[in-house]
Order: structure tokens, then sequence, then C-alpha cells
């Protein structure tokens, strides 16, 4: 939840509280509440005493494979004018199929002073997280003077038919509040007992937009679910991670055959770029991130350690120079599948291949297009039944040559 003081003439921060689940809320549980607020949610009657507009959004699939429902609130600035104030937010959500177990939540708005003239709205904007299935959300708002404004809404999560096998992470019906923490620990996997593979992901920790001096949290959520839909196959039992900043010419994160990834170290790591910043000593070198690139291509694949598959991810990285094709036939046939996943929110824009598509081309590897959260899941799929597929066939030549 956010709350922001937007308008021609006033612009202001205001401290805002995480939204959380209301103690007791979901299945068979009891909530405790005021008498007052639990009438406004069962009236079903919009109500403008403290004048507000909320505006639905549809609940839309991120790239983490959940369901987000989210809604913005506009409040003019003159109704919040006086000494310091509260808002407090409680709406709840239904399922469908479960009208008795509805899952509430609650957040608490602390608005400053504010002059009796100020111009423009407070904007409001709030998300949850869904399953699949229809719903019901009853919400209002309050402030100190008990002046209260709801709204009512019927949000649905749905795949499109073409989706169906698409494996999303909230089960149908599910209610949850949304994830605030990006790197949080990934739960526990049962691996598969045949396969085992072992792959080295390459991830290049970049902003879609190169001149951008900041790491948005929408881009890491992507390149995170790359990662995170990775590390989920069962049939992948030890990785190797190399998180890079092109821009910084820096190996920012790594983690060496681990049978998990580390993600909240990844985040500590990744705290420290610093984009908007470029070394000194690298002003004067030209091509530098060429160089960059290029020692850690050869580097990584020319580990004596030879995984299953090797997979780069990241935005499109558009350099001056592409990796020099000597330096990519000293390293030779790596004698492993290539693969790379470019995160690229608008292919037609930028349809040629970037300097790294170019190395994964040269070693005869396959590059995928992200665009949409359901290319993370089926090319991740199909990359890992590839890596399958090859590691047995070279298992079966290496036994019929023993024979």
């Amino acid at each position: 939840m956010r709350l922001l003081a937007v308008g021609t003439f006033l612009i202001l921060p205001f401290h805002v509280c995480a939204q959380h689940l209301v103690s007791g809320s979901g299945p068979g549980g009891s909530v405790r509440m005021f008498n007052t607020d639990m009438a406004v949610l069962e009236m079903q009657e919009a109500r403008k005493d403290l004048p507000c507009t909320v505006t639905p959004g549809k609940a839309l699939l991120g790239f983490d494979l959940r369901f987000h429902a989210a809604y913005d609130v506009t409040i003019p600035m003159k109704e919040l004018s006086g000494s310091e104030n509260l808002l407090t937010i409680l709406f709840r959500v239904t399922h469908e199929d479960r009208k008795d177990d509805p899952v509430y939540f609650t957040q608490r708005v602390k608005v400053p002073s504010i002059e009796e003239d100020a111009k423009g709205e407070a904007f409001l904007q709030g998300m949850f997280d869904l399953g699949e299935g229809k719903y019901h959300v009853d919400w209002l708002i309050r402030d100190r003077s008990e002046r209260v404004c709801s709204h009512y809404w019927d949000p649905e999560a749905q795949l499109p038919t073409k989706d169906r096998s698409l494996e999303v992470v909230l089960p149908k019906g599910a209610i949850r509040a949304a994830e605030t923490e990006q790197f949080h620990e990934e739960p526990p996997v049962e691996r598969a007992n045949l396969d085992q593979l072992n792959v080295k992901l390459l991830v290049n920790f970049a902003p879609q937009n190169s001149r951008s001096a900041t790491l948005q949290p929408f881009d890491t959520s992507a390149l995170l679910s790359i990662l995170r839909t990775i590390s989920r196959d069962p049939r992948i039992h030890r990785f190797t991670l190399v998180a890079f900043n092109l821009q910084e010419q820096r190996v920012v994160y790594r983690q060496k055959e681990a049978d998990r990834i580390d993600f909240p170290k990844l985040g500590d790591a990744l705290g420290t770029l610093k984009l908007g910043t470029v070394d000194a000593k690298k002003l004067g070198q030209k091509k530098a991130d060429t160089e960059f690139l290029t020692d850690l291509i050869v580097t990584e694949a020319g580990d004596e350690k030879h995984p299953d598959a090797m997979i780069f991810a990241g935005p499109k990285a558009m350099l001056e120079a592409n990796v020099p094709s000597d330096a990519l036939r000293e390293v030779g046939d790596p004698g492993y599948p290539v693969f790379y996943l470019n995160y690229n929110l608008d292919p037609q824009r930028a349809p040629w291949r970037d300097s790294i598509g170019h190395a994964v081309k040269f070693f005869k590897g396959q590059e995928f297009t992200i665009s949409r959260p359901r290319d993370v899941w089926f090319s991740v799929s199909e990359i890992v039944s590839r890596i399958v597929k090859l590691k047995q066939g070279r298992q079966l030549s290496a036994a019929a040559s023993g024979n």
C-alpha cells in the first residue's frame, strides 16, 4: 500500500504501515472488529461521508506467477486538512464458494498536518494476491472523525484457455496478502531421484531501460521469477549462480554448486548496486563492458567442472561491440547446451540480437524471449526437458562406447 499526495500544487510523502491480515481471519477463524465497521461492510451500499473514489483493477498474473488484484483510491486533499489524521482501511475478500470464510485485511495510514487550502488529491494504492476463482470485495476507509467511504467489487482471477497447463503459485480460491519482500527464502523442493541435473546460471541484474539509475522492483520480479521457476524444478539438484551487472562491470554475487539458491543473500548483494555512478578508472577504457562480458563468458564456460547446461538470463545487453569470435573460439565447444532467457517487455521495439545473444548463438545455443509471465513457465519447462534429453543421450552414447 502506498499513499501519495498528487496535484499541481502539492506533493507530500506520507508514512505508510504495511498491509496485513486481521488476526483470526481465514477458514474457521473469528475476527474481532468494530460493530460500525461490520455494519458498513454488510450493508453493501456505497458511502461517501469521507469523499473518495475507488478504482479497482483486474486481477493480473505477475511474473511471480501470482494473481495480483490492485485498486486505486483518491481523496481530495481538502478533506484531509487540519492536524494530523489517521486513515484506517479495512476490507474483506470472499471466494464465491466459501462465503462463510472471508479473509480480512487492515491498513493504517498516518496523515501529516495539511493546510486547509491544500489543492490536489491524495492517492492510495493497494494490492492483494489471489488464486484462480471469482471473489467479492467489501472495502471501507475511515478517518479519526469516523467519516467513512466504502466500495464493493467482484474481481476474477482466471488463466486464458491456452495457459491452462501453466502452474501458478497459489492454489484455486487462495487469498493472500501481497508479498513485500522479493528476496524471501524459497520453500524446500522434493528433488527427483532420476536425472539430478547440475546447471550454471548467469544473470544480468539490470533494468529494462539501460539508462535507468535504479533496478526497478518490476524488473527484479521478472528476473527472480526466472530463477525461482528454475529452482522449483525437481529434476535440478545443483545450482551455480553468477549474478552480475554489465553497467557496473562486476560480479555482484556468486554461489557455487549449491542444493538451493540463497535468495536472501542474493538480495543483500544486489543492494550494493549503484547504477547511477561510474568508476572513474573505467571512463577512459573503450569497450570496457564488452571486455567484462568476454572475460565472464570465457571464465565460466572454461571452468573445468562442467555443468549439464549453462543458462543466461537478463534484459537486452546492447553493447557497442559484441564478444570477439576469437575469444569464443578459444573456449571451443563447452560440451553442454547453452540457453538464453532474454527478458524483453517489448520485443517488437528491439527485435535484434544483443551481445549475450550473439555469444549464445556462437555456442549453438537457443534464445527464448520473456515478455509475459507465461513465457517464464513455458520456456523453463522446455529448457529443462531439453537438458534431460541431451544428458540421457550422452549417457547412452558413453555406455555404448564402453561396450
